[in-house]
């Protein structure tokens, strides 16, 4: 790694806040011996900047000697992420390169066929005389000679022990709050009517335990091994059968890799499995801290390593989480640059949010989003519901209460594009949301407040989180929550000179900040030490809804903007505001996919 290099691999023509006393420290962490340097950058301050300039000190091979590894990977978890860099000019020198199922095959009479289902997917021995132009293999070539080749963590995961992909001497890894948790997530196997091909062949017993689970993984894998030695002795398959012959492929490496790990007496994995409906019903087997996994899909692959977030709280529980030693890792913090009074908290609680207290607090915390809605009559708005079920009745009583025609929502299906026309039109809309905490730039116009509906505690039926709860991982559970209130409030607030209010509904987020104090970074407990009651307008639904009205009709109403407290903007920290400033940034909306699943898989 040459850090010498540090400062003229920047793309950017200049500096911003704090990059340039970041990469200082940086280039100090790397030379002090560190293998690992965990960046803390807030949001908007330019992580994937910072990721280009350490991802460009990489070895050369110039600059190599027999059997040193060179170049670098950038990977991050969010596909909206890799989405931004691959459209971002000043990172246009990163060769991306996606999934299979990302590209459609070129071949006449398939160009709507994504290449994991294309004849050179079905056919036996198929010679696909066009392989050079594939969008798919020409992406993965170029990213596999590429000084920097970009990814998805999912596909960089799968691609571990390819000779396509192998070891190199820098991997960054942006959005790395989660690293392990996402690593949970993605070795979880998964195995029901619509994950196991074979399952009306080998419907699962009652599962009681794990030695049960692994006698049923071994009939699985048994099972899968008949019915893909039927499909390989075909020698074309139907686009349904070649999914049916990868999900089986990829069912027994699960399988496979659970038995194994299970059975492995040194193994530090630890197991828990779930099958709440009983016998014949889904069964899930769950990793807790599965630094096998992680060591050989991530810290095999390269020398050095930069992992950047907003949200890594700890540094030794962090390095707890994804199996490093914390004397080989060094935590740079970068200041936040953003006026604090450009990203107000303002405390509109009405109770607690649980599932026990949730039908007295719910049509409290409505009446307070109309209260809310009033006071920004003319500017969109962005509602963290955290569950589908609270944005089910949540939206049901804006409509009670009239407020229906300014309320915007999504199910699991119509997410994406539903997020899209919201960030496209020009009405203020509200936009009730589920797991938009990340992920999602909504600089400018584009958003200028938005409401959390609930504390976002991992969820305790979740066997992982009873297992950690039971061991009294308390700071864990703490810590989890806290970083996704921060990764939340950063939505709306994505320049200097941007501004955007956020609002907590649920007294528990209180509770939460006396209890995560010692884990926040100082420029969020500046925030939290400013927050105070708002001066919210008497309910009046009509008024809530009267920018609305009026953008319909091509007028737009700047009604309840000039008293005390009527609008969001900056805020003096005790609920009142100054006058609003100028809006300095109409942000663009985007056809693109703004957020999508965590994992972007072949």
């Amino acid at each position: 790694m040459n850090l010498g290099r540090l400062y003229e691999e920047f793309p950017a023509p200049a500096y911003r806040g704090a990059q340039k006393g970041a990469l200082a420290d940086i280039r100090e962490a790397f030379e002090a011996g560190n293998d690992v340097v965990l960046v803390r950058a807030p949001t908007g301050s330019g992580k994937s900047l910072l990721a280009r300039a350490i991802a460009g000190c990489a070895r050369t091979a110039g600059e190599s000697e027999a059997g040193q590894v060179t170049d670098a990977y950038y990977t991050t978890p969010q596909v909206s992420q890799l989405e931004d860099v691959a459209g971002d000019e000043l990172l246009a020198d990163l060769s991306v390169v996606r999934g299979k199922n990302n590209y459609s095959c070129i071949l006449p009479g398939e160009t709507d066929t994504p290449v994991d289902r294309a004849p050179c997917a079905r056919e036996r021995a198929f010679d696909c005389q066009v392989k050079h132009r594939c969008p798919y293999f020409s992406d993965r070539a170029i990213a596999a000679n590429a000084r920097v080749a970009a990814m998805t963590l999912a596909y960089f995961m799968q691609t571990a022990g390819s000779d396509v992909f192998g070891r190199r001497d820098v991997l960054v890894v942006d959005e790395a709050h989660g690293l392990g948790n996402w690593a949970e997530m993605y070795a979880t196997i998964d195995l029901g009517p619509d994950t196991v091909p074979v399952w009306d062949a080998a419907e699962p017993p009652a599962i009681d335990g794990l030695d049960d689970a692994a006698r049923y993984a071994d009939t699985l894998h048994t099972m899968a091994d008949r019915r893909l030695a039927e499909l390989r002795a075909q020698a074309e398959l139907s686009p349904e059968e070649a999914a049916e012959r990868d999900r089986l492929v990829e069912l027994q490496s699960e399988l496979a890799w659970f038995l194994e790990d299970y059975r492995g007496t040194d193994s530090a994995t630890t197991w828990v499995v779930d099958q709440p409906d009983g016998a014949g019903t889904r069964v899930t087997v769950k990793p807790m801290a599965p630094e096998k996994y992680l060591q050989h899909t991530v810290w095999d692959r390269a020398e050095r390593f930069a992992l950047l977030s907003a949200t890594i709280l700890d540094k030794d529980a962090f390095c707890a989480n994804v199996g490093l030693s914390p004397d080989r890792v060094a935590l740079v913090e970068v200041p936040h640059t953003f006026p604090v009074e450009n990203r107000p908290l303002y405390d509109v609680t009405r109770g607690k949010m649980t599932y026990d207290a949730r039908d007295e607090t719910l049509p409290a915390v409505a009446e307070a989003l109309v209260r809310v809605m009033q006071r920004h009559p003319d500017e969109k708005g962005l509602v963290h519901c955290h569950s589908y079920a609270i944005q089910e009745r949540l939206a049901d009583r804006l409509r009670e209460l009239g407020v229906g025609a300014r309320v915007r929502t999504h199910d699991a299906e119509d997410r994406d594009p539903q997020l899209a026309t919201w960030q496209r039109v020009d009405d203020p809309e509200v936009f009730l949301s589920v797991k938009m905490e990340e992920a999602l730039d909504l600089e400018g116009d584009l958003c200028r407040w938005q409401l959390l509906c609930k504390a976002p505690y991992p969820n305790t039926r979740d066997s992982r989180v009873a297992a950690r709860l039971a061991d009294d991982q308390w700071g864990w559970y703490y810590r989890t929550a806290l970083r996704t209130v921060i990764q939340a409030c950063g939505r709306v607030v994505r320049a200097p000179d941007d501004f955007g209010a956020t609002y907590l509904a649920d007294s528990s987020l209180l509770d939460l900040f006396e209890r995560a104090r010692g884990d926040m970074p100082d420029w969020f407990a500046d925030q939290v030490d400013r927050m105070g009651r708002p001066e919210l307008p008497a309910l009046d639904p009509e008024a809530a809804t009267v920018g609305i009205d009026d953008t319909r009709t091509g007028r737009r109403s700047r009604s309840g903007s000039d008293g005390p407290g009527a609008r969001g903007g900056r805020d003096d920290g005790e609920g009142g505001s100054e006058r609003r400033r100028s809006r300095s940034r109409r942000s663009r909306g985007s056809d693109s996919n703004p957020v999508a699943d965590v994992w972007d898989t072949e």
